[in-house]
């Protein structure tokens, strides 16, 4: 009988990496995201000198967790299956790392017609912009410009990511370098 009970302790008290990677159903209140949000800007302005130091902050706060992100969902969702396409990975951001993130996908993704090596993702409303005033708009979404860099960085597809608001609309510019685009070939 001791025996069976050791084993029963064994199984109950599995460590965290034995547990599985479930997708989980908890959402964050938007309340809740907005605060933090700007907790993280507000102490961003307060280390900072200039408006464009700013904008790097913000985008060095989202590159980690675009760092993170991609591991943890390329576990979920793909089963450690790397994309290998500039398209593929740009459909995964545009799909899969929106809807985890933001609840939805991204609205659009282009290509420019003027520089093969530029992406475009669009989204009509983002969520990190959602309680920010009209001209300070490009610059909190520059937080999700970083998640999409980290996440870009860390699927060894290097480029620069900048947001620019355009009409009714955040646009996230996707540059990537000629070693990538090479790649694609």
């Amino acid at each position: 009988r001791s025996e069976t009970m050791a084993s029963d302790v064994k199984t109950k008290t599995r460590s965290m990496v034995d547990r599985p990677l479930s997708r989980g159903t908890s959402k964050v209140s938007l309340s809740a995201f907005g605060y933090v949000f700007s907790e993280l800007v507000q102490h961003s302005q307060s280390q900072i000198d200039r408006g464009e130091d700013l904008e790097r902050r913000l985008a060095e706060a989202g590159y980690g967790i675009g760092l993170r992100t991609l591991e943890l969902l390329s576990y979920r969702e793909k089963a450690c299956k790397k994309e290998r396409t500039v398209i593929q990975i740009l459909n995964f951001i545009r799909t899969t790392l929106w809807k985890c993130l933001f609840g939805k996908p991204a609205d659009d993704l282009q290509i420019s017609n003027a520089n093969k090596h530029e992406y475009y993702i669009y989204d009509k409303e983002p969520v990190v912009c959602r309680y920010v005033s009209n001209p300070n708009i490009a610059t909190c979404a520059n937080f999700v410009a970083g998640i999409i860099n980290g996440v870009l960085d860390a699927a060894e597809f290097t480029c620069t990511v900048s947001s620019v608001l355009s009409k009714d609309r955040v646009v996230f510019v996707i540059s990537f370098c000629s070693k990538v685009m090479a790649r694609e070939v």
